[in-house]
């Protein structure tokens, strides 16, 4: 369904609240609640995931991009689903996956690493904060829910800051030019200069990592690893995965549909992995900023601004698609070559955590995105 409606009278945080929960709980009370951030580093294209294949100006729009979308399911009478994702359509036809679009960030200057520290930091600006949303969501649910884990080889900054956070890795995953790598890092620890220079070329260097290694088992084998560490009564109940790739620039459909068939094995890797408590599990998918509507010369496309993301889980009050959708014609188009935000990222989040963990929204909102523009990133739409 698509549900315009619902943002526009109740508001971003509490649209999404509405759909994770039946009822307000504001107390804190322990719960079984699993909840898993997929972050996509590179700026996945949301228009190539969940496309509006209803919008008069798509095809055109997208060009050979949009024919991957042909024969697609749809999800309503104006957004399909990548025919890559036969989980997650399974999972919304099982009303437990929820799209949202036409959503970005407060970021608008197309830098991955700044894109992605506001993403992370939840800061309205790059470097604004120096910890991490998820690191303070910690701080407002019960003690025995404050279990944090990063299947990672170091901390993501989404959990960075003063509460203790594990990271995970297995050990067969480095390889020896990783470790060569490594040592190289400890060499250049010490030089101020050639440090910051070494970090930077590491950070582009993990944007080309991707879903697609072992023709997907190692993004399967990363779902049921998120699994059993979250599994046990004792175990992690928040977890952060950090997925490489969706940088297309070039030969998109390809290269999308394999990451996107990456992804769909690691949430049924989850899924399976949880067992019966993918019922209290809410997963949340999102990227840095979008791609341009337009497809460049090598058939990609380029760094732009609005995307899609996700919400999936037994949770998740789903079989819906929450956007204020602005149009793909060229008079609408975000400094006239991007998807238009119209929806708050920050303010999805915060609604969808403060759903599904009973927190008031505001609450989550001040908590979670302290520089937010007040309660309008709560209340309505950009």
């Amino acid at each position: 369904m698509y549900d315009r409606r619902a943002f526009l009278g109740a508001g971003v945080a509490g649209a999404v609240f509405a759909a994770l929960s039946p009822r307000l709980a504001f107390a804190k009370a322990e719960t079984d609640k699993r909840f898993v951030f997929i972050i996509q580093r590179g700026a996945a294209d949301g228009l190539g995931i969940v496309a509006p294949v209803g919008d008069p100006a798509f095809a055109g729009a997208r060009g050979d991009l949009a024919l991957d979308f042909a024969s697609a399911p749809k999800l309503d009478a104006l957004f399909a689903l990548h025919p890559a994702m036969a989980r997650v359509q399974a999972l919304y036809g099982a009303k437990q996956a929820l799209f949202a679009h036409a959503v970005a960030s407060p970021y608008r200057d197309r830098s991955h690493f700044d894109g992605q520290n506001v993403l992370e930091s939840g800061g309205t600006g790059a470097y604004q904060l120096k910890d991490g949303w998820m690191n303070r969501l910690l701080g407002v649910l019960p003690p025995t829910e404050a279990k944090a884990i990063a299947v990672s080889a170091t901390v993501p900054l989404a959990l960075r800051g003063p509460r203790d956070v594990s990271s995970y890795a297995p050990s067969n995953l480095p390889q020896a030019s990783d470790d060569l790598l490594q040592r190289v890092s400890m060499l250049y620890a010490g030089d101020s200069q050639l440090h910051a220079l070494w970090s930077e070329a590491m950070g582009t260097r993990a944007l080309t990592g991707d879903l697609a290694a072992g023709g997907g088992a190692n993004a399967a084998a990363t779902g049921a690893l998120a699994a059993r560490l979250m599994a046990p009564a004792n175990g992690a109940r928040i977890a952060m995965i950090e997925t490489g790739g969706w940088d297309t620039h070039t030969g998109q459909r390809g290269r999308l549909s394999t990451q996107l068939k990456g992804l769909d094995a690691m949430i049924g890797a989850l899924q399976s992995g949880l067992g019966p408590l993918w019922a209290d599990t809410m997963v949340l998918v999102a990227t840095e900023f979008g791609r341009t509507v337009a497809v460049n010369g090598t058939g990609g496309t380029d760094h732009g601004t609005a995307s899609s993301a996700m919400l999936l889980g037994g949770a998740v009050r789903g079989g819906r698609v929450l956007a204020d959708w602005p149009g793909l014609a060229a008079t609408a188009l975000f400094e006239g070559r991007d998807l238009r935000p119209t929806l708050q990222l920050d303010a999805f989040i915060g609604g969808a955590v403060a759903g599904h963990f009973g927190v008031e929204p505001a609450k989550a909102m001040a908590a979670l995105f302290p520089s937010s523009k007040g309660t309008a990133a709560v209340a309505g739409l950009v």
